[in-house]
């Protein structure tokens, strides 16, 4: 009897003492007064200095990595009235479309690799930095158009997405009620590079050369990115006990995905070509090297707001109603006003509306991946996310070479009226006819398959 009580006392003071908790997904027994329990805590989400430092980092990361290879336009232009690539300037279009192409269609692979092994995503950002670097120190060194593409194109490419992914992924965990929002202000950071950079690159390769503004740009890349990537780290503690998961890839079967995946790819097709012609079309129309690299700034500009509006649109609305949106305004912006244009105003006006408009049209990507998990919640937001990206890639590799071959041409010069009589006429009508393409998605769900 006597030994009885002494079990129950001692049971009862053990359920006293100890206490089950769940943390990092698994469920531990700690003593009440360890104080493992009150250390463990999440910073907040969609809020406070942590998620905002967080978004302001990914900011500035994504204006540092994607504004080189979007302020290509700028590096076309000097590369094609400058030796030693004037001379043979076959290739020169897909050093830029090789860079965003790639960077854009490695992201499965690194979400994947993520997903497998959850520890190597820190230090990818800062072993993709100093690949960008050397890229860029390597093309200061180039004497062909094949060394450009090598370098500028594909290493730069290769280190740009080291960088960009991680912060993909992290940014899904800090921001959950306002992530298209959040997803649009990084994204923006394109834009407010783009709009600065072509003007600094523009000036530095006229008073010094490819050479030497290509090294400058990587020291300032390593001494203004190094200590961003404090900042660029997850919310959520990897767990202690790994438990490895299969990826799931049942969207891969979704008329969800791939409706909107398919608009995706068109709309990359023709997206990228206003970046890198609007230079040179706007010399080919006597315009000077500063209006010509307006046009460029002012795309990104548009870019900067397009990517926050849809971003926050798509936290509102569906995310087909967006694509719509953001496909015919380009689509009209084209069609309107650089088809009928070979004035400076009309053309400030293009590329101002073009970059409003088809700049937010990545923003709904967020909004495609949450169409996607309400069909099935166990897809992977990441692999989804990867596979939209690599869409995007598809039609970034392909408009280049294609952009060149349709240029060639020389449809319509001297036949039809002020911008499609211009020699750069297919180009305009192909560019407005993948903008329309991007709009599917809104058809598609008026008749139900979306």
């Amino acid at each position: 009897m006597d030994s009885d009580i002494a079990l129950n006392d001692l049971h009862e003071e053990r359920q006293h003492d100890e206490s089950y908790v769940l943390h990092n997904g698994l469920r531990r027994r700690v003593r009440a007064n360890s104080e493992a329990p009150r250390e463990f805590s999440l910073p907040e989400a969609d809020g406070g200095r942590d998620a905002w430092l967080f978004l302001a980092g990914c900011f500035m990361v994504e204006a540092l990595i994607w504004g080189f290879p979007f302020s290509f336009g700028v590096f076309q232009d000097y590369y094609l009235s400058h030796e030693p690539f004037a001379s043979k300037p076959s290739g020169i279009a897909i050093i830029g479309t090789s860079s965003t192409g790639i960077m854009y269609l490695s992201c499965p692979i690194l979400f994947a690799a993520f997903k497998r092994w959850p520890t190597i995503r820190r230090s990818f950002t800062l072993v993709g930095l100093v690949i960008n670097a050397t890229a860029i120190i390597a093309a200061s060194f180039a004497t062909k158009v094949s060394h450009l593409i090598l370098t500028q194109g594909i290493l730069y490419a290769i280190g740009g997405v080291m960088v960009y992914c991680p912060t993909i992924v992290f940014l899904d965990e800090w921001f959950i009620r306002r992530k298209g929002l959040a997803f649009g202000m990084m994204w923006a950071g394109t834009g407010v590079s783009g709009v600065v950079l072509p003007f600094i690159m523009s000036a530095l390769l006229d008073k010094f050369g490819f050479r030497t503004t290509f090294r400058a740009y990587a020291v300032a890349l390593v001494l203004l990115a190094t200590p961003l990537l404090f900042f660029i780290r997850p919310r959520l503690p990897l767990a202690q006990t790994s438990l490895q998961r299969r990826l799931d890839m049942s969207f891969l079967r979704m008329s969800t995905f791939w409706i909107p995946q398919t608009c995706n790819i068109i709309q990359g097709l023709g997206y990228f070509i206003p970046n890198i012609y609007l230079p040179t079309y706007a010399r080919s129309q006597g315009m000077s090297g500063a209006q010509a690299t307006v046009m460029l700034a002012l795309v990104n500009l548009g870019v900067v707001f397009g990517a926050i509006w849809a971003g926050a649109l798509t936290d509102r609305m569906h995310v087909s109603s967006v694509m719509g949106i953001c496909s015919i305004g380009a689509a009209l912006a084209v069609f309107l006003f650089w088809g009928l244009s070979v004035s400076v105003p009309m053309l400030c006006l293009f590329s101002l509306l073009y970059g409003l408009t088809a700049g937010g049209f990545s923003a709904n990507y967020t909004g495609i991946v949450q169409r996607v998990k309400d069909r099935d919640t166990a897809v992977d937001s990441g692999m989804v996310f990867g596979f939209l990206a690599a869409g995007r890639g598809i039609g970034a590799v392909v408009s280049g070479p294609l952009s060149e071959a349709l240029l060639h041409m020389q449809t319509w010069k001297g036949e039809a009226k002020l911008g499609y009589g211009t020699g750069y006429g297919l180009l305009i009508v192909f560019t407005g006819i993948t903008a329309i393409a991007g709009s599917g998605s809104w058809f598609a769900r008026r008749v139900g398959w979306v």
